[in-house]
Parts: C-alpha cells; sequence; structure tokens
C-alpha cells in the first residue's frame, strides 16, 4: 500500500493580502512626517535668526540715538551727532542709514540697517532696518 500525501493550500484570506501589498507604506509615511519635521524646523531656525538681528538691530538704533542726542545736548568740540551715531551703530553691528540730527534740537532719530545673513528656507542676503528716537530733555535754568 502506498500513501500519498497531498498537502492542499489554504486560500489567503483578502487582508493577508492586502497587508503584503501594503508592506513598506509605513516606512513611506514616517519618511514624508521626518521631511516636513526637518523644514518646519529650519523655518523656525529662519524665523529665530531675524528676530534676533531685528532685536540687535534696534539696540544698535537706540545706542546711536541716543549718542547724537547727547551730543546735540552738551554742544562739545569732537565728531558731530551724525558721526557719533555712527561710530555707535557700527560698534553694535549696523550700519547708520539716517541720521536726524539738526543742531540746536535735542532730539535724534536714526535709521540703521543689519544684515541677517544666509537663511535656510530663503534664498538671498535679507537686512533689517530698525528705525529710534531719543532726546534730551533739560532742566529750565
Amino acid at each position: 500500500m502506498t500513501c500519498l500525501l497531498v498537502q492542499t493550500r489554504r486560500p489567503r484570506s483578502v487582508a493577508t493580502r492586502r497587508a503584503r501589498s501594503e508592506r513598506g507604506s509605513v516606512s513611506l509615511l514616517v519618511a514624508g512626517v521626518v521631511a516636513a519635521l526637518v523644514v518646519l524646523s529650519m523655518g523656525a531656525a529662519d524665523v529665530a535668526r531675524v528676530l534676533h538681528a531685528a532685536s540687535t538691530a534696534q539696540t544698535a538704533a537706540d545706542a546711536a540715538a541716543l549718542a547724537a542726542a547727547q551730543a546735540l545736548a552738551i554742544e562739545e568740540e569732537g565728531p558731530t551727532p551724525r558721526d557719533l551715531a555712527s561710530e555707535y551703530a557700527a560698534r553694535n553691528g549696523a550700519t547708520l542709514e539716517a541720521c536726524e540730527c539738526e543742531p540746536g534740537t535735542f532730539v535724534a532719530t536714526v535709521s540703521v540697517r543689519m544684515a541677517v545673513g544666509d537663511l535656510l528656507l530663503v534664498g538671498g542676503d535679507r537686512t533689517v532696518l530698525a528705525r529710534a528716537r531719543a532726546g534730551v530733555d533739560l532742566p529750565a535754568p
């Protein structure tokens, strides 16, 4: 007597076939999420860099305006109020754009420009502009 062994294949369910056809789709989803997070992180870094440059430019404008106003009020020999404003702006890493420093007044208004540098998501050289106004209130004689 001969024994014949026959193996029968059970039909695979639809869920099993679908699971095999979608193998690897999770890794594509993870790759997409990671790419989105990288882009968002780069954008956040760009925003932080611009805000830091704007804050530093405002500090430079404030210092330049105070120096110019003090020079207008004291009227000493030496550099002009505009020269002092330019010097103080440069000390803080900015460039003086404009200085409204009229002799005879005690108010100085300055504008300074500061480079932001290269950003990660946006090409080109970006700059920020800051303005400040300072005045000296002298006591009455």
